[in-house]
């Protein structure tokens, strides 16, 4: 199933998959740390950064019967703790499509694809 369905009395809500991925995707590019979204899986080793318009694309979508599971593939920024940019992306996720949705997210699954150096944190000789 690709598609959330739900059947009410004046009639039937349904949204497509798309959806629930765009609505991840802004939820995690708001997130602290995430720079930006990746495409799923890697080009010769290096993370493919999706403009805001292709969010979903890196964003797989699961619909089950008892609720979503999200996989989300992020760039993250150079010295933050991934772990917890992880973890608070994994609840702004949950929150913002519980929040729209009105349906149970089961699992949010962070995948990093890259690590995202500011060069301009650096002057000329390297040094901070």
């Amino acid at each position: 199933m690709n598609r959330i369905l739900q059947e009410q009395d004046l009639g039937r809500i349904e949204v497509s998959s798309q959806v629930v991925a765009s609505i991840a995707g802004h939820a995690a590019s708001e997130s602290y740390g995430v720079v930006a979204m990746a495409g799923r899986g890697l080009r010769d080793g290096i993370a493919e950064r999706l403009q805001r318009e292709n969010l979903h694309r890196g964003i797989e979508v699961r619909v089950g019967e008892d609720g979503i599971d999200i996989a989300l593939y992020v760039v993250v920024e150079y010295g933050v703790r991934i772990t917890e940019v992880a973890h608070s992306l994994q609840d702004a996720v949950k929150y913002q499509l519980e929040k729209a949705l009105g349906i149970r997210v089961k699992t949010v699954d962070v995948n990093v694809q890259g690590i995202h150096l500011d060069e301009r944190r650096f002057d000329v000789g390297g040094a901070r």
